[in-house]
């Protein structure tokens, strides 16, 4: 979804049956968007079109009933916290948010729905994931146990390795967790683990350089706004110093990575976007129950196990639900 479709989309009400939009109320509603990457993000540009084609299939039409107040941060903590709070000062009748925790210190009274959060009980974004009880609800994008499953599709797809580097933020909660729960499944398969920091790409290209200088290695990427942001140049890294690597989602793959597992995080803002519609037509955040992802995608790239040398087995592929050639 290249930017001009998406402007498009947000321009697109008039194609919308006229019973469709008698279904909303007359007044204009304001919908604020918080997305902790870059505006001109590929993959972001293909999340936040999927919520806006959701809004419209419910009735929702961009410039008639309802406006769109889009921040983007680049994944920058002082530009996330800035763009939160003007975002709090609008006053909108609800905020999307990738994650919703910056958004809780500028606004308790606001509603914001959080497309793909990380432990939100946690964190203290809800107080369960039955009951929210306050301002925020939303969708999670997994368990703290998925990230098992990476350092075992690693050995699966590149048998020799036996060792990992894992790229992660080692200042955040979900950065902590994820990290724990890959040590505890990497020491079951022997496999030696070196964290590396995502947060500039200047670490990330010495961090993986100074890896990829002993043998058998392979990286694991694990979920964050710096490796999302960083994909390319991690990509890039991992092809450069051959290193079979393991990816949180999709995007990656598509881009030129070995392999992902992990929720369909575009299927999350679609989801979104339903809780959204409930709370401009009266319900409350404190009431919708944070649900968990519903799909999970396995993608593998033939194009680059090639490259690595690498002989994708039948079993893996059998399981896969997208083959990248």
């Amino acid at each position: 979804m290249i930017r001009r479709q998406f402007i498009t989309l947000l321009g697109g009400a008039a194609a919308w049956p006229l019973a469709v939009r008698a279904q909303q109320p007359d007044r204009m509603r304001r919908i604020g968007v918080l997305m902790n990457s870059a505006a001109d993000d590929p993959e972001s540009q293909v999340r936040l079109a999927a919520f806006v084609q959701e809004l419209q299939r419910l009735g929702w039409i961009t410039d008639r009933n309802v406006q769109i107040e889009a921040r983007w941060s680049a994944a920058d903590a002082s530009t996330l916290g800035r763009h939160a709070t003007e975002l709090a000062a609008l006053a909108p009748d609800a905020i999307l948010a990738g994650v919703g925790g910056t958004l809780l210190q500028a606004t308790r009274t606001v509603p914001i729905v959080f497309a793909q959060a990380i432990d939100p009980v946690g964190t203290g974004s809800v107080a369960s994931l039955a009951r929210p009880g306050g301002n925020v609800t939303g969708f999670t994008q997994f368990e703290y146990s998925l990230a098992g499953k990476w350092p075992e599709l690693l050995k699966e797809v590149a048998p020799r390795v036996g060792r990992a580097a894992i790229l992660r933020e080692p200042s955040t909660p979900a950065g902590i967790g994820q990290w724990a729960v890959v040590q505890a499944a990497a020491q079951s398969l022997g496999m030696e683990l070196s964290p590396v920091a995502v947060r500039e790409a200047g670490e990330i290209e010495r961090g993986v350089s100074e890896f990829a200088r002993g043998s058998n290695g392979g990286l694991i990427v694990v979920v964050g706004a710096s490796a999302s942001n960083h994909r390319q140049l991690i990509i890039a890294q991992a092809a450069r110093h051959r290193l079979p690597a393991v990816y949180p989602s999709r995007h990656f793959v598509v881009g030129g990575g070995l392999i992902s597992y992990g929720p369909d995080v575009v299927g999350q803002y679609r989801r979104a976007a339903g809780y959204v519609d409930r709370i401009l037509k009266g319900e409350k955040p404190a009431e919708l129950p944070v649900q968990a992802p519903i799909k999970y995608e396995l993608v593998i790239n033939l194009k680059t196990a090639k490259a690595l040398g690498l002989d994708v087995p039948p079993t893996l592929l059998a399981r896969a639900d997208e083959v990248v050639e």
